[in-house]
This record gives structure tokens, sequence and C-alpha cells, in this order.
């Protein structure tokens, strides 16, 4: 006899799930700072280059642009962390990153931060991605048929131009090699917090 099918309602939550905000800087790179760009001084990365200058966003050209970070930093903060406000973020160093035909960017998080940005300043959509991983692989594995974000271990996002990533700071990520040739730049920063942290009554409290 033939089992039934029977329809099935079912709610799945994703419980603490990890964010990765995204948004776009709504105008296009002025010569002024397209200028300053183009005359970066490079050093090797492992996989790829970035500036020499990793306090990039201090530099006076891109004053406006630091700006505008911290407008994006700060509704990411409101919306994701929503601490009080005692408690504000703040950009600490800054660089570009500059990935070549057939250069990478190795998996890694961001030590000493609170939350990291990526800014992209020349990337085409059509062969450009960033890629996350998940910081433990899982006990038991099973044929997936299709992947989801609940039974991936890494998971990739098309990026472009002007296109700007903010994500918590120990979340791995990374760039694969590079097949077309182009150059991909991008402005990546990190952040710390000030104000009064933890709580005092459970011996947390931290006042930075």
């Amino acid at each position: 006899m033939k089992e039934k099918s029977l329809p099935i309602r079912a709610q799945i939550n994703s419980l603490f799930p990890v964010p990765v905000y995204i948004s776009h800087l709504n105008r296009e790179y002025t010569q002024k700072e397209l200028k300053f760009f183009k005359k970066t001084k490079w050093i090797k990365n492992t996989g790829n280059t970035r500036s020499a200058n990793s306090y990039i966003l201090n530099s006076t050209p891109l004053t406006t642009l630091k700006k505008e970070m911290n407008i994006f930093l700060k509704d990411y903060f409101s919306k994701i962390v929503a601490a009080p406000s005692t408690v504000s973020p703040y950009i600490t160093q800054s660089w570009l990153n500059r990935t070549k035909e057939c250069e990478f960017h190795h998996p890694h998080c961001h030590p000493n931060s609170f939350i990291s940005g990526v800014l992209y300043i020349d990337a085409d959509p059509a062969y450009d991605t960033i890629s996350f991983h998940k910081e433990k692989e899982p006990e038991i594995t099973t044929p997936i048929v299709k992947y989801n974000l609940f039974n991936s271990v890494s998971w990739n996002f098309p990026i472009k131009s002007n296109q700007l990533m903010i994500f918590p700071s120990q979340l791995s990520h990374s760039v694969t090699v590079k097949k077309e040739n182009s150059s991909r730049i991008s402005l990546s920063f990190n952040t710390f917090l000030k104000g009064n942290l933890g709580d005092k009554e459970k011996l947390t409290e931290l006042i930075i």
C-alpha cells in the first residue's frame, strides 16, 4: 500500500546568525579620490598586494569617504549591535587591497577589531566574489543535493564597484584566484569601540 504524503507546515528559525551587511556608496568616486588611489604605493601581501599606508582613510583626499564610512558603520551598529548611546564604534586601521590576474587573498580574519568593512573601488560582478567561511566544520556530514545557509561551510557573494560590506571581524573570509586579466581594488578597515562596555554589576565593566 502506497504511503500517503501529508502536507507539512513547519517554521524554521535561524538562531544566532552572523550578520553580513551589504550597502552601496551612492555616488561615483571623485577625481581627487581616483588620483589618490592611482598613486598608491603597494607592498606584498599573502597572495596579492596592499597599500603601504595602513591608515589610508586618514589621508586628506579621503576625508569625505571616511565620513561616509562612519555613517554606514553607525547604521550597522545601530541596527545589529543595538548598544546604548554610551558605546560607539570608530575606525582604526584602513588600507587598500589590489588583486591581479592569478592572485588571491588567503582565508583570514581581523584580530583586535570589532567590526570590519570592505568598500570596493574597482570590481567586476561577472567575475569578482568574496567568500565567507564557517568557523567550525560540521561533526557529521552527508552528501548535499542543494546548498543553503544552514548546510554550507562557505558562502560566496558577487561584488561590484561602490559596494560596501560590513561584518564581524572574527568572520573568516577570502578571495579566490582571479582568472581574468583585470585588477580588483578594495578599501578595508577595522574598528574598535569606545565607551562603557560590559556590566558593572556582572563584573564585566570596561571603560575605554
